[in-house]
């Protein structure tokens, strides 16, 4: 297989571009000012505090992406998942968006607040493309699938922690970090059961999404339910993860890592 990588993937540049990820974040949240505890407050604090750090995100990612040359390995898989039974966790968060988005109290919405809401999708580009996308394809350089995929989703959950710099507290962002571990799971079973980030990247933007708008004015009593569910339904991935590490190939290397072997 020719190798079309501009840059050799390696562990460091990986680890690098989630650094970078994780700063430009911190320095546009600090540079508007908004807390992340006033997010909700209007559609300006919402397109300030975080819509903006994320335009900023997605440019710089798309650049940094192509000039590494990893738009392939970052978004597709060679060879899919063995197994695929383990989509259904992937499928039940979907249902679970479906019950946010129809319990939430859209008539508390005004058309400036729906539209900053509606760049919070692009979270699903920037952390995916961060974790799941470019420092996967720099891990996949050196390790074996199990460390990618731990690696990979503890560095997701990790970065959550930035948000008590923007004002959460501790306790709560460390209970946001553990459910982010359970999710970035959920959506790394979902690249290797589909053998394509992009279904990731979707599900993940329109998941903080339909969480952020069912919070959102008059809170439904389901809403609590779906956030048990949402812990079942991670404690579950956490198990059928283990189904996911062999591919479909004869080789369980992955296509980053293919691609490094034939430089």
């Amino acid at each position: 297989m020719p190798n079309t990588l501009r840059v050799t993937p390696r562990v460091w540049i990986g680890f690098a571009i989630w650094v970078g990820y994780i700063l430009v974040i911190f320095v546009m949240q600090r540079l508007t000012g908004v807390p992340y505890t006033e997010l909700g407050d209007s559609g300006e604090n919402l397109f300030l505090g975080a819509g903006l750090s994320l335009i900023v995100g997605t440019v710089l990612l798309a650049i940094t992406t192509s000039l590494l040359g990893w738009w392939r390995p970052a978004l597709f898989d060679a060879a899919r998942s063995r197994h695929r039974w383990p989509i259904i966790a992937p499928i039940a968060m979907a249902v679970l968006v479906v019950v946010n988005l129809a319990v939430t109290d859209w008539a508390a919405y005004d058309v400036a607040f729906f539209g900053a809401s509606i760049v919070l999708l692009l979270v699903g580009f920037t952390e995916e493309l961060t974790t799941r996308g470019l420092l996967l394809v720099g891990l996949r350089s050196r390790l074996s699938e199990p460390w990618v995929w731990l690696l990979s989703t503890l560095a997701f959950a990790l970065m959550h922690y930035v948000n008590v710099l923007a004002g959460q507290g501790f306790l709560p962002t460390t209970q946001q970090v553990g459910f982010a571990f359970l999710g970035g799971t959920i959506f790394y079973i979902l690249r290797r059961t589909t053998g394509s980030l992009v279904w990731a990247m979707v599900l993940h933007g329109f998941w903080d999404f339909s969480t952020f708008s069912s919070g959102y004015g008059e809170t439904s009593p389901l809403v609590g339910l779906t956030a048990i569910l949402y812990l079942v339904v991670g404690l579950f991935a956490l198990v059928a993860v283990w189904w996911t590490f062999r591919s479909t190939a004869q080789s369980d290397v992955p296509d980053a890592t293919a691609a490094r072997l034939t430089a």
